[in-house]
């Protein structure tokens, strides 16, 4: 079914740079308008397991390089 309430989910890259924003705090107002409408709650969990995981592996990487 497709119809007014059906919302547009935002792709993985917009998610991505919507949370990287957010950590740094600065947002345009109506970037964030859109980023509430079309990011979902799962998208934002599922993009923070990942950046967690790319920092602890670029973190393991860096202290296996380093010794």
């Amino acid at each position: 079914m497709t119809g007014p309430d059906k919302k547009k989910k935002a792709s993985a890259l917009r998610t991505m740079r919507a949370m990287l924003w957010a950590l740094l705090g600065v947002r345009k107002g109506s970037d964030y308008q859109k980023d509430v409408e079309s990011i979902t709650p799962l998208q934002v969990v599922v993009g923070g397991l990942v950046a967690i995981f790319l920092l602890v592996a670029g973190l393991i990487l860096i202290v296996n390089w380093i010794v």
